[in-house]
């Protein structure tokens, strides 16, 4: 009797983590946006350089121009650490994770102060960045961020005048399996994927927040 069963092919997408999909996806979307955003900081230069329009390089309306590519370039380059896919064997640099804090500086109220030494795996710097952007949104109104490195791991601390505590939010990032939880507004994703990422890395997070700061470790 011929074997008339019906077999489907294998589901892909069920066997790659929900991160691990989701930081494919910012990879694509970061590499697809940053070639364009080049394009017009060069076209800017050109512009710039030109002497078809004397003093243009000096008009408010070029300056705006420029310091908005600049802001969403950083952007993307931030967005590409945190958000993006990183393999275990890539590695960030001191000076790479520096300029990335650097751009969140100008780019937002938060003030960050590095303290280490070496180099670090990139799955690191993405949960330092992510852990950052909590910090963000728990210090509406800025503050500093301590980010150091020692023998246990890396721990962010944060001083602030008051933050914005949201306890159901940062649950996120406690360990406890098939807790329930509130889903994240798409301005908030950085929780669960930092949770996620975590766990999927083996690096347990310890995490407290108070009225004037807080604290990320893992």
């Amino acid at each position: 009797m011929d074997d008339l069963t019906i077999r489907r092919p294998p589901d892909a997408s069920a066997a790659i983590p929900p991160e691990r999909l989701a930081a494919l996806v910012g990879s694509r979307l970061c590499h697809d946006i940053v070639s364009p955003l080049g394009a017009i900081g060069n076209g800017l230069e050109l512009l710039q350089l030109s002497g078809a329009w004397p003093g243009i390089g000096n008009s408010a309306e070029m300056q705006l121009m420029a310091e908005s590519v600049e802001a969403a370039r950083a952007r993307v380059r931030w967005f590409r650490m945190a958000f993006g896919q990183a393999a275990p064997d890539q590695r960030l640099s001191l000076a790479e994770l520096a300029a990335l804090l650097a751009d969140v500086e100008r780019g937002g109220r938060i003030r960050v102060r590095l303290e280490a030494e070496g180099d670090l795996p990139r799955a690191e710097g993405r949960m330092i960045l992510l852990a950052l952007m909590c910090f963000e949104t728990a210090m509406p109104w800025g503050g500093g961020v301590l980010v150091c490195r020692g023998a246990s791991g890396w721990r962010l601390v944060a001083e602030c005048s008051r933050t914005k505590p949201d306890p159901a939010l940062w649950s996120w990032l406690d360990a406890a399996p098939g807790r329930e939880r509130p889903e994240p507004a798409a301005s908030e994703v950085h929780f669960p994927l930092l949770a996620g990422f975590a766990r999927a890395a083996g690096r347990p997070l310890a995490w407290e927040l108070d009225e004037t700061g807080g604290e990320i470790a893992f």
